[in-house]
């Protein structure tokens, strides 16, 4: 009898778009190469979005009777980008295969900024540059033009745009610690906007990357039944490449980017948004910046509760969402985990104010190590929250969580957080923080602690200091612990072994 084939599971389309556009890269600098991707994504998103509505137009039915394709007007009624001949996909797709096929792209770049001032120099051009090959420049045209074949606009958008998201997160890998720069990973925005639930309001983040915490809280809104318009972003970044990066990134998600700025001075020296109020602030600042321009502004009005040191942003960061805030308003932010005890400069003094005199510290989450790809620097998630006063249950205590043993590697570098360690901390906080239902302290994972006790410990708000250590189990399997051991132990002696001779090959090809 002959044996049946099993079946293999087919990976993900992000997955094979991914490995097919890599293959294509050749020698090009993943730093370089994301920007000719991501570049050719978007242009095949506002191209689907055209055509879809030029069809309509064209065939003059109900409300289009009589209306113009090339009226650029029809267009802008229903924001959708007005997208010129000479940069339609399907031209482009017809010269996929000609040795001038980067200025064609270039060109077209050019035509669709003119023809919509809002992507004035967000778009790419360096698709004619001497390094992309013709040949591999027109396989990735191919390879972008089967993503979302054929689906309406609805459709096209949420499948492009989730490559988009994709890609950003495997060029933010490929990168490594400059990946970090324009990129949060997406299980720790996941949880910030798990924790804060942004269902309206003003949604800010003066150091925004590539817009990773405005596309997860429109997603929050969307996936909880909310509308998308009731709540308007904010934003503010200082690398003008990055700021493409997010201007893309929310175009290709419909989200309204006209409030997202860029200056090179950055958010303490130019602040884009000085009179706004934030109903939510969620960022991830830079850790520990000496760099912030802290001698120029010894006096600014932000620090309400102590001039933070020139030395180290992140207590300016802090008192600079704390500015914006609403009188109702929460903010979420990673800092390094050393603003939890520091007391160098001042900070310590602080910190102790933010929580006696202004009772703003809801709650702290000490997070896994291996989380971020720009730093190894231990991190923290501090919730801050303006109506505590206000009806708060639980006004006189802050909630520590300890999640520094969760999560798992993705690879030996990098940790993430899956949905269900997510779902375990944002619920946790949210029985603490409204009061139905049962919270209890769990050892080991979580404490409410009131601010008296805190105060007894000098103000440091280092969630191992609270919630103790976990009850030991008794059913520890010693046989099946040192087994996993040594299966993780083999697998990576096997790791090095095929680096060492991928090294040797490569330093033979060298000699020849």
């Amino acid at each position: 009898m002959a044996k049946v084939k099993k079946e293999e599971k087919q990976e993900p389309l992000e997955k094979q778009l991914w490995k097919a556009a890599d293959k294509l890269r050749k020698n090009i600098d993943a730093a370089e190469y994301k920007h000719v991707v991501l570049g050719l994504i978007f242009l095949k998103y506002i191209s689907d979005s055209f055509e879809e509505l030029f069809a309509k137009l064209q065939a003059g039915e109900g409300e289009y009777a009589g209306a113009d394709p090339e009226d650029k007007d029809e267009y802008k009624a229903e924001n959708v980008f007005f997208v010129p001949p000479e940069a339609r996909w399907s031209f482009l797709l017809a010269k996929a295969k000609q040795p001038e096929i980067g200025k064609f792209i270039d060109a077209a770049m050019d035509a669709i900024e003119k023809e919509n001032p809002s992507l004035k120099g967000v778009l790419p051009k360096v698709y004619a540059r001497q390094n992309l090959d013709p040949t591999n420049l027109g396989g990735l045209i191919d390879l972008v033009g089967t993503i979302a074949l054929g689906d309406a606009k609805a459709r096209s958008a949420d499948v492009l745009g989730h490559v988009f998201e994709y890609f950003l997160g495997e060029f933010a890998l490929a990168e490594g610690k400059q990946g970090g720069q324009f990129y949060t990973p997406r299980s720790i925005v996941e949880l910030l906007v798990s924790m804060l639930e942004p269902y309206k309001g003003r949604v800010f983040d003066p150091c925004c990357g590539s817009g990773g915490m405005f596309v997860q809280s429109e997603k929050f809104v969307e996936e909880n039944q909310g509308k998308i318009n009731d709540i308007s972003i904010y934003g503010q970044e200082s690398n003008q490449t990055t700021w493409r990066l997010a201007k893309m990134n929310l175009a290709i998600r419909g989200i309204d980017s006209s409030q997202v700025k860029w200056n090179n001075e950055g958010s303490f020296l130019n602040d884009a948004h000085k009179d706004l109020k934030a109903d939510t602030v969620i960022a991830n600042p830079p850790f520990n910046d000496s760099d912030w321009s802290g001698d120029l502004l010894r006096n600014d009005g932000r620090w309400q509760y102590g001039t933070p040191p020139s030395g180290s942003a992140n207590f300016a960061w802090l008192q600079h969402f704390i500015y914006h805030l609403s009188p109702t308003g929460k903010a979420g932010i990673v800092l390094a985990k050393g603003a939890l005890t520091s007391k160098s400069s001042g900070e310590g003094d602080i910190r102790k104010a933010l929580v006696a005199d202004g009772n703003l510290i809801d709650c702290i989450v000490n997070l896994p190590a291996k989380l971020f790809l720009n730093t190894q620097i231990p991190a923290a998630l501090w919730f801050m929250n303006r109506a505590r006063n206000n009806g708060h249950p639980r006004k006189a205590e802050i909630l520590f969580i300890d999640a520094r043993n969760m999560g798992h590697l993705i690879n030996r570098r990098t940790r993430e957080l899956s949905h269900e360690d997510i779902q375990k901390i944002a619920d946790t906080y949210h029985v603490w923080r409204t009061g139905e239902g049962e919270y209890e302290d769990i050892k080991g994972f979580c404490a409410s602690t009131s601010i008296g006790r805190v105060a007894e410990l000098d103000y440091v708000l280092t969630p191992g200091r609270y919630v103790g250590l976990p009850d030991e189990k008794d059913d520890f399997d010693f046989k099946e612990r040192f087994t996993t051991l040594k299966a993780e132990f083999e697998a990576q002696l096997l790791e090095e072994a095929e680096l060492n001779k991928a090294i040797a090959n490569n330093l033979a090809k060298v000699r020849l």
